[in-house]
């Protein structure tokens, strides 16, 4: 991004769109993965791109899940590797969470490539082409593919843009799924035990953030944080917020105020 100077006002956008097209030609993304993109980020624009009070409210209760699971696990695919690998290597660090790689358009190369990406940036807790592998018994996708010390035999399991089948199928075998998704209509984001409508890089800095200020904490104090949460609550606030600003744009014709004149003479 060296011709695109920092003062340009959707700089990080590009620099998070150049991610993907470079994760692309690395093979760790696919191109479906960057339609999945693009139809994040529309959310992200409706939401204002910023933190809700709603989504940090869901990445608090992902993380005290996380603290109080007896085998928490961080599932991550092409997309969420790319955008963030240093954040999900600091939260997996952190928390003594480790990683598994769990694909969709899967190969054991792609598998093999995304695994050694994640090691490159400081991965040390982490599942990939090695492991014992078994497949989920209601999930016919190549998503169903996992590891059996991983994703099989874990209790909790953070997912980011993700398939809702496998979420609905990981449901199913009474898992608490935490779900990191900006569209709240999505299956993924319907089914999830846990809905984080965030975007991927800054949800997984706040739960970072938590997970530290969370530290040390009895764990009747983060079952207490879990007893409290309903997530059907928070996808109501999250479709309010998008209403909200849609209701603002329809009224007054804008979201954002760039000082212009609204009459026009020539």
């Amino acid at each position: 991004m060296e011709e695109m100077p920092p003062t340009h006002p959707r700089y990080w956008s590009l620099v998070t769109r150049q991610k993907l097209v470079e994760a692309l030609r690395e093979g760790i993304v696919v191109p479906h993965g960057l339609i999945s993109h693009g139809r994040g980020e529309a959310f992200d624009y409706l939401l204002g791109e910023r933190s809700h009070d709603f989504a940090i409210e869901a990445e608090r209760a992902a993380v005290a899940a996380m603290m109080v699971a007896r085998k928490p696990i961080i599932s991550v695919n092409g997309n969420y590797a790319a955008l963030a690998a240093d954040e999900i290597v600091q939260l997996s660090e952190v928390l003594g969470v480790p990683i598994e790689v769990n694909l969709f358009h899967r190969t054991e190369e792609r598998i093999k490539r995304i695994e050694d990406f994640l090691k490159a940036h400081g991965a040390k807790l982490i599942y990939g082409v090695d492991c014992q592998k078994t497949h989920l018994p209601n999930l016919q996708s190549p998503r169903g593919v996992v590891c059996v010390d991983g994703i099989y035999s874990a209790d909790f399991v953070l997912v980011a843009i993700e398939d809702g089948d496998r979420t609905e199928a990981l449901r199913r075998l009474d898992k608490v799924v935490a779900a990191i998704d900006l569209n709240p209509f999505s299956r993924t984001a319907q089914a999830a035990s846990i809905t984080i409508v965030d975007e991927a890089i800054r949800a997984t800095r706040n739960m970072i953030r938590l997970a530290e200020e969370l530290k040390g904490r009895p764990k009747d104090d983060l079952r207490l944080i879990l007893a409290s949460y309903r997530n059907s609550e928070i996808l109501s606030r999250a479709f309010k917020a998008l209403l909200e600003r849609l209701s603002l744009a329809a009224t007054k014709g804008i979201v954002l105020d760039l000082g212009f004149r609204d009459e026009v003479s020539l």
